[in-house]
């Protein structure tokens, strides 16, 4: 595992130990940056099933702003802290330990927007439509801003989540990626 691009490029990341994670791979990385960038000018970004964080650190490498990194488990937070330190990159990340629902409410009370959400839940876990929901509902992506879901390849997310769409959808062998985003609306006179 490691930064694709940007500057902190070729830096090897560490995974989390055990079996509890699934490490997105390189080339879903590399396709879904391709979908939504590849690079970035300023913004923030939230990594809600962070994991290793490397989805997080890829966008804080192609010009994120700050990241805010969220998992429930303990293994992930410090390695989501070592990975974000060997990147130079402590200074634009928050870390926190937490259920992707409470970080959720916790982010509505701090009233941030997001240029880039990414949810990478377990895929067992059959949440996701309801955290995009919560998502729209709240306001937390901005109007250009995207929400990349990783999920299996045979869940069909629905088109329209709120005010939310599907803008595209890519399978990779066992994986798909859904990017959500607002429409823009037509300005008439």
């Amino acid at each position: 595992m490691r930064v694709i691009s940007g500057k902190c490029k070729g830096r090897q990341l560490q995974a989390v130990p055990g079996m509890t994670t699934r490490p997105t791979t390189d080339k879903v990385k590399e396709a879904m940056f391709n979908m939504i960038g590849p690079y970035f000018h300023g913004g923030i970004g939230l990594d809600l099933f962070a994991g290793s964080g490397g989805l997080g650190i890829e966008a804080l490498s192609r010009g994120l702003d700050k990241v805010i990194f969220v998992d429930r488990d303990g293994k992930a937070i410090q390695t989501i802290r070592q990975n974000i330190q060997s990147c130079g990159l402590s200074n634009q990340a928050e870390i926190y330990r937490n259920d992707a629902n409470r970080a959720l409410k916790a982010i509505i009370k701090r009233g941030i927007r997001f240029t880039l959400i990414f949810l990478d839940p377990p895929y067992k876990n059959k949440e996701l439509e309801a955290l995009i929901s919560i998502i729209d509902e709240h306001e937390l992506l901005e109007k250009e801003g995207y929400i990349v879901a990783e999920h299996a390849e045979e869940v069909e997310l629905p088109q329209h989540i709120g005010n939310l769409a599907k803008l595209k959808h890519e399978t990779y062998g066992i994986t798909g990626v859904s990017i959500y985003g607002y429409i823009a609306e037509e300005k008439g006179d």
